[in-house]
């Protein structure tokens, strides 16, 4: 299995950024088009991404400085529903938040597609935590 890594940084408080990553119309402002979220420990992660049904539930909810989910794909053999974690850990710095993300225990086959996905979003999440508008989102996962 592999993890991919990166971070980015944000013009809001940690509080503001957290709401992103914990709420329907959060989620949606900056990935996927479709969230029913129950941030609790055990509570659903339900994402669509592109038309990918992205499933799991929510592990760890530290508010505002960290939230861990299960995440994998709906039907899928190669990443099931919940297979991987997905981890948020915003932290302040001056003039704003640093996130910091760890996705974990991927199949070697799905680093690329993944680490493609999340120089995508990632940037968008830094738009709207900085209270921009994202605007729609085009982005498809890479060919096989």
């Amino acid at each position: 299995m592999a993890e991919f890594r990166d971070s980015i940084d944000i013009g809001a408080p940690p509080e503001t950024v957290f709401e992103y990553l914990i709420t329907n119309g959060g989620m949606t402002a900056w990935m996927g088009q479709y969230a029913d979220l129950d941030p609790t420990p055990g509570g659903k992660f339900a994402v669509d991404i592109a038309g990918h049904p992205v499933r799991g539930e929510y592990l760890h909810i530290d508010p505002p400085s960290r939230v861990v989910m299960s995440w994998g794909f709906a039907g899928s053999e190669d990443l099931p529903a919940g297979a991987s974690k997905v981890e948020f850990r915003p932290t302040p710095i001056g003039g704003g938040t640093r996130v910091d993300l760890r996705h974990s225990d991927l199949p070697d086959t799905e680093v690329r597609g993944h680490a493609d996905g999340w120089a995508n979003f990632l940037p968008r999440l830094a738009v709207v935590g900085a209270g921009g508008d994202a605007g729609p989102d085009g982005w498809q996962p890479l060919p096989d």
